[in-house]
């Protein structure tokens, strides 16, 4: 009765009225506890990296909608059950890294924000990595199951070369599980930038091999020794990885490294630039700096992996070791490091800039130079010079035309243009290449 005698409409609108009310009175609420800043934390947007970690709790296999192209649900099912029969804390958590995102582009924060939304503990998770068809793992305790090299490694194996995101993630799962990934990885990359046999080799000295080999005895021999030398060099291998990560400087390019290539004939060169590349990129994936100088070191990675791929001889070569040095510069707390000597790269890293004209030539340039070749320019010496050939002739690597030469066109860092410009970039835009053809 008084219900009617408030709303002389009748009961029906007496309800609405009061829904609408309603409605108003929690809308009140909720603008003064918006203002008040007492939002229950459910009613806040979840980051990024916690609805990723929210969708690892319900399953160890998160995959971006706009990646179910490259792994669907099928495949999905196949890792979840792949990871549960291992029965380690694996999670995959597959997502687009862009710079500029929550992460800065990089798997390794994208890895360390969920692990941290998911409450810390032993873990793994399997993330994309830097490059295109490349995987990342980070892990927690660090080494536990060697899960860094055990994705670091499928990137390098010759069978995975275009495999899908899929497949990596399960080879990297299955090697995790084995627990021999540093193994697996020294593998992987022991003939990275191994010289090509040509066909003399093939003709020539590879039947006299193979007529060796013939005998009973040798291969009594090789069958016995072989794999005592192998165990013994990945041992050797991968202890010399561990001293590596306890240098309380990593990024020193040691002199040593350079005594030693200017030694070395060119298969010698080569395999210790290739040591360099390999040992720059674990530099590179652990670093803990910026994530400018760490794209920079990645870049510079990269850069001479192609460079010592398609290496001609001794003046490529040093260039493989430029590109290092300017990937541990990247890496290095030093501002404004010098690149390798002008003169001769091999001597080392330059100590001092110096105003140098080339003979026969009336401008003057200004020349990064090792002590050595800076005494011999003082003292009105002839510095040692790198050499190329040039019609059939040893010539100062300088002389080939710059359209030739990277190096020429670059004097292995000390001609380029400013600090935008960089040895990493020219290899990427194509100028090594260009040369090559």
């Amino acid at each position: 009765m008084c219900t009617d005698l408030l709303h002389p409409a009748g009961p029906r609108q007496a309800s609405a009225t009061a829904r609408r009310l309603r409605r108003a009175v929690a809308l009140g609420a909720a603008s003064v506890a918006l203002l008040c800043g007492t939002v229950a934390p459910s009613a806040a947007a979840e980051s990024p990296g916690q609805k990723i970690a929210d969708a690892l709790r319900r399953s160890p296999v998160h995959v971006d909608p706009s990646l179910t192209s490259a792994v669907d649900a099928e495949q999905q099912r196949e890792l979840a059950a792949r990871i549960r029969r291992s029965g380690l804390p694996i999670r995959v958590a597959l997502v687009p890294l862009v710079e500029g995102d929550s992460w800065g582009g990089k798997p390794e924060q994208l890895a360390e924000v969920v692990h941290d939304r998911m409450g810390g503990g032993p873990s793994i998770l399997i993330t994309l990595g830097n490059y295109p068809d490349d995987i990342a793992a980070r892990e927690w305790p660090s080494g536990a199951h060697q899960a860094f090299h055990a994705a670091a490694a499928v990137f390098f194996q010759k069978d995975m070369k275009g495999a899908g995101p899929a497949k990596r993630v399960a080879r990297a799962i299955d090697i995790i599980e084995a627990g021999n990934g540093d193994a697996v990885y020294a593998r992987a990359t022991a003939g990275l930038g191994a010289p090509k046999p040509t066909q003399g080799t093939a003709d020539g000295a590879g039947a006299k091999a193979a007529s060796a080999h013939g005998s009973p005895f040798v291969r009594l021999l090789s069958l016995a020794v072989g794999p005592v030398l192998l165990l013994a060099a990945v041992g050797l291998l991968l202890r010399r990885r561990s001293r590596l990560r306890d240098l309380s400087t990593p990024f020193a390019l040691p002199r040593s490294v350079f005594a030693a290539a200017r030694q070395a004939d060119e298969a010698g060169l080569r395999d210790r630039a290739a040591e360099e590349v390999v040992r720059l990129g674990e530099e590179a994936r652990t670093a803990q700096g910026a994530p400018a100088a760490v794209e920079r070191a990645l870049d510079a990675y990269a850069a001479a992996g192609t460079v010592l791929d398609r290496a001609r001889g001794v003046p490529d070569l040093a260039g493989v070791f430029a590109l290092v040095a300017e990937g541990r510069a990247a890496l290095s707390a030093a501002t404004a490091a010098l690149p390798l000597c002008f003169f001769h790269p091999l001597h080392g890293p330059a100590v001092r800039r110096i105003p140098w004209r080339p003979l026969g030539r009336r401008e003057q340039l200004r020349v990064a130079a090792c002590e050595t070749c800076l005494r011999a320019v003082r003292t009105r010496r002839a510095p040692e010079v790198l050499t190329d050939r040039r019609d059939g002739r040893p010539v100062p690597y300088f002389e080939v035309p710059t359209e030739d030469s990277l190096w020429a066109a670059t004097g292995y860092g000390s001609l380029l243009g400013g600090a935008a410009d960089s040895l990493a970039g020219r290899v990427q835009r194509g100028d090594f290449t260009r040369t090559q053809d």
